[in-house]
């Protein structure tokens, strides 16, 4: 698809989701459209577009692996000279983890943009064509080079490194953590406002990745040890503590964090409000307890987000530890 300028190639890179996404016989939404046929929406650019057909699922049955997998086609399309930046259609559900994988792994200065729809490909209504459209010209702009992965969404471009699903079917679902967009693209083209500070690449994720188990533990009133426990039984090489506040837990979680440290399980303290950073302040079972008991204080890394780093660093065998982490948080 082109129109009659070639000024740029961008190269979709097709997962499925809402955007490629229509009712079946029982009215429920499932992917099923291809890279073609959601292009085929999107009208005429100056934008040359090249599709690509990865996976087709909804973007809630993801794992690992299919994050490896994604990560591998996204730097095999940046490797080609005649590309200058790659779109990944995707579902809302998780495109916040997969960007942040993205963004950890990607060395390139080309622009990596994923974006999705709220509303299904067959419905009148459906956001895909523009966010579609919004997300080529933003991957084909030449201020987005060195941006890292971004999420173009409903007219707003988002940094992944603390970019979140904030609503679940808004038609502006993303919000970026202590912060806003950075910029917009529409119709009246691709406007920066600032520009993301990242922190060294990491090496891409490897097959180790697809196994390697961190699990989430979520503090609530009453909350005893037993998910922990069984997350560690169940072969999680760490384990994120989305503490209540700014991270804090209590008696009963305070002694597993010991326990758990103490025979080798990584444990990431973060927090299960939105936004803010974690703050270890509270003794008698909070933050400040957890972390002198051996929890790794994840600042404000969005929780999901830091799931995922720690996996893909104990994938490659990384020593995690706090300074490990600081770049990061």
């Amino acid at each position: 698809m082109s129109g009659s300028s070639r000024t740029a190639r961008v190269v979709l890179i097709a997962t499925g989701g809402t955007i490629a996404s229509s009712s079946g016989p029982d009215s429920a939404a499932v992917a099923s459209r291809t890279a073609g046929e959601i292009l085929g929406s999107v009208g005429p650019t100056d934008v040359e577009v090249e599709g690509r057909d990865l996976l087709n699922v909804g973007s809630y049955l993801l794992g690992h692996r299919e994050l490896r997998v994604i990560a591998e086609a996204v730097a095999e399309e940046l490797a080609r000279d005649d590309v200058t930046g790659v779109v990944v259609s995707h579902g809302t559900d998780t495109m916040e983890e997969t960007a942040y994988l993205l963004d950890l792994v990607h060395d390139s200065d080309k622009p990596v943009v994923l974006t999705g729809a709220q509303k299904a490909a067959d419905r009148p209504d459906s956001d895909g064509p523009q966010n579609l459209r919004e997300a080529i010209a933003l991957a084909a702009a030449p201020q987005a080079r060195g941006c890292g992965a971004l999420i173009c969404f409903a007219g707003r471009i988002f940094p992944a490194g603390r970019t979140r699903k904030q609503h679940t079917i808004a038609p502006e679902p993303f919000r970026a953590g202590d912060g806003g967009p950075i910029g917009r693209a529409g119709a009246s083209g691709v406007q920066l406002t600032a520009r993301p500070v990242r922190p060294a690449r990491l090496d891409r994720p490897g097959p180790a990745f697809d196994e390697t188990r961190v699990d989430v533990v979520t503090a609530h009133p009453g909350a005893d040890a037993a998910l922990a426990r069984a997350a560690v039984d169940a072969g999680a090489m760490a384990v994120v503590l989305a503490g209540t506040g700014a991270g804090n837990g209590n008696h009963a979680l305070l002694a597993w964090v010991s326990e758990a440290v103490r025979t080798g399980t990584i444990v990431g303290l973060s927090t299960r409000v939105a936004e803010g950073p974690v703050v270890p302040m509270y003794g008698n079972g909070g933050g400040a307890d957890l972390t002198r008991a051996g929890a790794l204080n994840l600042g404000g890394l969005p929780l999901y987000h830091a799931r995922l780093l720690l996996a893909l660093l104990l994938s490659q065998g990384v020593a995690v530890t706090q300074q490990t982490l600081e770049p990061y948080i």
